[in-house]
């Protein structure tokens, strides 16, 4: 065995020097401090014990080699040298995660899969057999790091990243909980450990899911943070210890029994009865139940523990060692659900002048102001990183005084505004805002009481790029500025910049460009194809984090105008569900229509760029028409078909939400009066209904159903590849002698049933390259479309 080792122990941005202190407490030797991590050395034990009990690293990497990587058959032939017999059997199970590139690596999965191909060849070439690929779980996980022209392959001894430490219930979260690693870092930044061991206790009267009071106790308490964690990445590696490992576990069980007789006072409140629910159960699961004090209650109401003392024994609170008050206050969407920052900062400051005389402050927040805000200069700042957004730790000594000036609260010089202000809306989220939508006015913008405070200029936080994250920022650049020019150019002003161009950055940019009353504001949608179950979480979180950090600069959109979805397939009660309530809204303009988006409130805007030119087309075909729109959405065909001069528009859908929708659309155009109806209806039944009603016959008709549903309201599921031969069958009955129905779709791989529409004696006919717009020319199959005749009409 060999008796010494070296390690890499990457952290958030900002904290490698509280992890380089906490390592040198472990005794780790050769602690060095570098960008985004430390590395040391020592045997084994040290690589286990740091495992064990780093509450500040995300992972502990065991490097193997540092290997010539200037191209790629280079690293394959470096990696494929390697004894990798050492480390899992040939019939095992590997994954390999890669990050960085250089000129001849410029995609992080090719580089994955190149050192899979070098192990698995090695393996083929001395035992006939290779280890298959686990992506989940795998006995090995292989960490690639290409820096320059060379490239570090370790082994990830701890399989799932160190923040998640066991004590979370999966799929029940707050809203953007705090990583378990920084609010240790936060924590170190405060001095906790002399705190608590003078006897001081801890307060967090912000604490959504209790994350810094769990991580307090745990640290109060002598606890190892990895004592709750099920999984590691060495327990099926072939240099793993078992009996080494059992031992470190058991010393640390030992200590945590002792280290609970002596726990410092932890309380942690919220005003949000929900979050503290949440709170409960992973302080119950961290193993801290009745060692942690949760509350419901607003921040008004909190007390100091000797204060709550007193007054349960109705004596004389006793003097008592000065604490710590840490807080990761509310900003972006949290911001929605609270009365406004500067309210908070005052009722913070106000409270803790009055009864945390001598105590410490945290405070993790983008926000600038909060020094201006409570009035105390902070003591020490720590520029710690929350993904990409520069969120510096500041620590406050409390006094009963102002030490200095008060200034007006502001988050990323936006008075009252949101800091990166990112709208994250996104359909499954653990914890989706139920806040009703303000009033709309008129021009469809949420109505107000007074005028708006115009807003400061918005000053983007400095941010750290990977060289991954360069090469997306590169090809966004490329990418906008290249579809800007075609878009002037053709008059659109809504299209696509960016779609999955990149394998490691799977998301769509949307650029929304107001028109009408919103002249000269600009909105950005992105939508995040949701990952495979086979790629790592936390890889794609920091691909996100990417994502965010770079639109706002490159597309010239404030962040608080940049609203993100997740995409997936909807399944149960998801289709078509109301995924937030912020009334974000805005006006656009397309072909020289107004038409009404919202970007907050649903999984689409109400507008669906792919069908650009299919609503243009339709505009053409529909003059003198009588027009049938079914599954109509938000009407936008029904207002091209009427600017195109039909002389009727039938409008259905089941959904009464979008109806009013639509009928805003039209009105907003000059389409109204008897004319111009619409029908809120199950569609395949009022199709039936209209089948019998000589007078429901219609010149041209545009269908373009939903790939799935299940609403309560309809009388069974719809797939649209299981059931589009009745539905386009009892449509075309529906055609005037000579009509046509526009059949669309955008199910992948869907497969119109040319032959049974034969049989039924439809001509079909695929027109589909004439309906994709230049800037979707790069997603195949992002829909299909046919015109669809009777017979004898053709």
């Amino acid at each position: 065995m060999r008796l010494g080792f070296e390690y890499f122990a990457p952290c958030p941005r900002g904290t490698e020097s509280l992890l380089a202190d906490e390592l040198r407490a472990l005794k780790c030797r050769s602690v060095r401090p570098l960008t985004a991590g430390v590395s040391f050395g020592g045997p084994l034990s040290t690589g286990y014990r740091a495992l064990l009990w780093s509450r500040l690293a995300s992972r502990i990497l065991l490097t193997l080699a540092r290997v010539p990587a200037e191209t790629a058959d280079e690293l394959y032939e470096a990696v494929r040298a390697m004894p990798w017999e050492d480390h899992v059997r040939p019939d095992g199970t590997i994954s390999v995660d890669a990050t960085g590139v250089n000129d001849g690596l410029r995609n992080t999965q090719f580089t994955g899969v190149r050192v899979k191909d070098a192990v698995a060849d090695r393996f083929i070439a001395s035992h006939g057999i290779r280890p298959s690929v686990n992506t989940s779980d795998p006995d090995v996980r292989i960490n690639v790091v290409i820096r320059q022209n060379k490239a570090t392959i370790s082994i990830d001894l701890s399989g799932e990243t160190l923040h998640r430490r066991g004590y979370r219930e999966p799929g029940v979260q707050t809203e953007a909980p705090m990583k378990e690693t920084l609010a240790a870092a936060m924590l170190a930044a405060a001095g906790w450990t002399d705190i608590f061991s003078a006897g001081g206790a801890f307060i967090d009267p912000l604490c959504g899911s209790g994350t810094l009071a769990i991580e307090a106790a745990l640290m109060a308490g002598d606890i190892a943070p990895g004592l709750t964690r099920r999984r590691w990445g060495f327990t099926r590696w072939l240099g793993n210890d078992a009996d080494l490992w059992a031992d470190l576990v058991d010393e640390a069980a030992d200590r945590r029994e002792a280290g609970l007789t002596k726990l410092v006072p932890i309380l942690a409140s919220d005003a949000d009865a929900r979050a503290v629910d949440i709170a409960r159960s992973c302080v119950r699961r961290a193993g801290l139940d009745g060692h942690v004090q949760l509350d419901v209650r607003e921040l008004v109401d909190v007390t100091s523990p000797t204060d709550a003392a007193a007054d349960a024994d109705g004596a004389e609170a006793p003097a008592s060692v000065p604490g710590l008050v840490a807080i990761n206050p509310p900003y972006g969407e949290r911001l929605q659900a609270r009365a406004g920052i500067g309210v908070l900062y005052a009722q913070l400051a106000d409270k803790l002048r009055a009864e945390f005389d001598g105590w410490t402050l945290a405070v993790i927040t983008p926000d600038e102001s909060i020094a201006g805000a409570l009035g105390w200069e902070p003591v020490s700042t720590t520029e710690a990183y929350n993904g990409r957004i520069l969120s510096p730790i500041r620590v406050f000594r409390v006094a009963e005084e102002r030490v200095v000036a008060a200034a007006p609260a502001t988050i990323g010089g936006v008075p009252g505004g949101i800091p990166y202000g990112v709208a994250m809306v996104v359909p499954n989220m653990h914890d989706v805002a139920s806040q009703p939508a303000p009033a709309a006015s008129a021009a469809g913008q949420p109505a107000s009481a007074a005028p708006a405070t115009p807003a400061a200029p918005y000053v983007a936080p400095p941010l750290i790029l990977e060289p991954a994250a360069e090469v997306f920022a590169n090809r966004l650049r490329k990418m906008a500025k290249h579809t800007e020019k075609w878009a002037r150019k053709a008059g659109v002003g809504c299209y696509r910049v960016y779609d999955a161009d990149l394998p490691d950055y799977a998301v769509a940019i949307d650029v929304y460009n107001g028109a009408g009353p919103n002249e000269g504001d600009r909105w950005v949608h992105v939508s995040e194809y949701a990952a495979p179950a086979t790629i790592d979480p936390d890889r794609a979180e920091r691909r996100l984090d990417d994502v965010l950090a770079v639109v706002p600069s490159i597309l010239d959109v404030e962040p608080r105008d940049v609203f993100l979805k997740t995409r997936q397939r909807q399944r149960g009660t998801t289709q078509y569900t109301r995924v937030s309530r912020h009334g974000v809204v805005g006006i656009v303009a397309e072909a020289g229509l107004l038409f009404e988006v919202n970007f907050s409130d649903y999984l689409d805007t109400g507008l669906f760029l792919d069908h650009r030119m299919t609503r243009g087309w339709i505009g053409e075909l529909a003059k003198d028409t009588r027009f049938l729109n079914l599954f109509a959405y938000t009407g936008t065909a029904s207002v091209h078909a009427a600017a195109g001069g039909a002389r009727e528009t039938t409008t259905v859908d089941l959904s009464a939400t979008y109806l009013a929708w639509a009928e805003r659309n039209m009105v907003r155009n000059g389409f109204g009066g008897s004319a111009h109806r619409r029908l809120q209806f199950d569609v395949l039944q009022w199709i039936e209904a209209a089948g019998g009603n000589p007078n429901d016959r219609y010149d041209l008709i545009f269908c373009d159903p939903p790939t799935f549903s299940n609403s309560k309201r309809m009388n069974d599921t719809w797939d649209v590849q299981r059931d589009h031969v009745p539905l386009i069958m009892r449509t075309a009955q529906l055609l005037t002698p000579g009509g046509t129905l526009v059949f669309s779709c955008n199910r992948r791989k869907f497969q119109l049933d040319t032959e049974a529409l034969a049989e039924a004696k439809l001509v079909c006919r695929d027109v589909t390259a004439r309906t994709i717009p230049r800037d979707f020319e790069s997603r195949p199959g992002v829909h299909v479309c046919w015109t669809i005749r009777r017979a004898e009409d053709v």
